[in-house]
């Protein structure tokens, strides 16, 4: 429908009493959840780099934390023992795609060989079963949120950023963390960001003495029967 064709559309229904209707169907992932218990999920993001990684799970074992890494297929066919130590040590696994590219410039086609492709990988390495999604940059629009729909992928994003990447210090990622933390939140941490290894010990015992716990995405989300607001948040239908 053309500019001038919406307006006319406008201008005449309100001229006869009726309020137009615009469909607006942005589809949105999960940002975060709308929990009334103080849980969170911990993310990792892996697409390069892995000499951190081990020391990541030693801390997440030792605070028995669970946590959910967003692994890019290239990145488990370069460090498979390591995609199954993280599996074996119990904690979950996402797709991050293929080859981390911004998929919203990929055709459908193109869409679907990354996810598919990525999620095979995953799976046949570390015997799992891959049911998360997170977009690389965080991009997304409708075509892969449906794409992801059709394959029984849930779409995931963070509302809690960390900036690890940046190389900011120990104390101000657990600062961010703990000004931007509520209850549902999802944070957006990298497997191999400068001082990843020294913030998770801040942010885990800034967290639990707040009287949080961390669960892995996978428990965090509602399976079935929820919705998603214009913020991203998930909110179940059955509360």
């Amino acid at each position: 429908m053309s500019i001038a064709a919406v307006a006319l559309y406008v201008l005449t229904t309100i001229s006869i009493g009726i309020a137009p209707v615009i469909s607006s169907a942005r589809k949105i992932p999960i940002y975060s959840v709308d929990r009334q218990d103080k849980t969170v999920a911990i993310t990792f993001d892996a697409a390069w780099g892995a000499d951190k990684t081990q020391d990541i799970i030693k801390i997440l074992k030792e605070y028995d934390i669970d946590a959910t890494f967003f692994l890019v297929g290239f990145w488990v066919e370069k460090y498979p023992e390591l995609t199954k130590e993280i599996h074996d040590e119990g904690f979950e696994i996402g797709t991050h795609s293929q080859t981390h590219p911004n998929l919203t410039e990929f055709s459908e086609a193109k869409i679907s060989e990354e996810l598919d492709k990525s999620v095979d990988i995953i799976q046949n390495t570390a015997d799992c079963k891959v049911e998360l999604f997170r977009p690389p940059f965080g991009a997304y629009n409708n075509t892969l949120i449906e794409i992801c729909e059709s394959k029984k992928l849930q779409a995931i994003q963070w509302d809690v950023d960390t900036l690890d990447w940046k190389g900011i210090t120990p104390e101000q990622i657990a600062l961010r963390v703990n000004q931007k933390v509520q209850n549902g939140s999802i944070i957006l941490c990298h497997n191999n960001s400068k001082y990843i290894v020294e913030a998770l010990p801040l942010i885990i015992n800034t967290l639990q003495a707040k009287g949080f716990k961390f669960l892995c995405v996978g428990d965090l989300i509602y399976r079935d029967n929820f919705r998603i607001d214009h913020t991203g948040r998930q909110l179940s239908l059955n509360l």
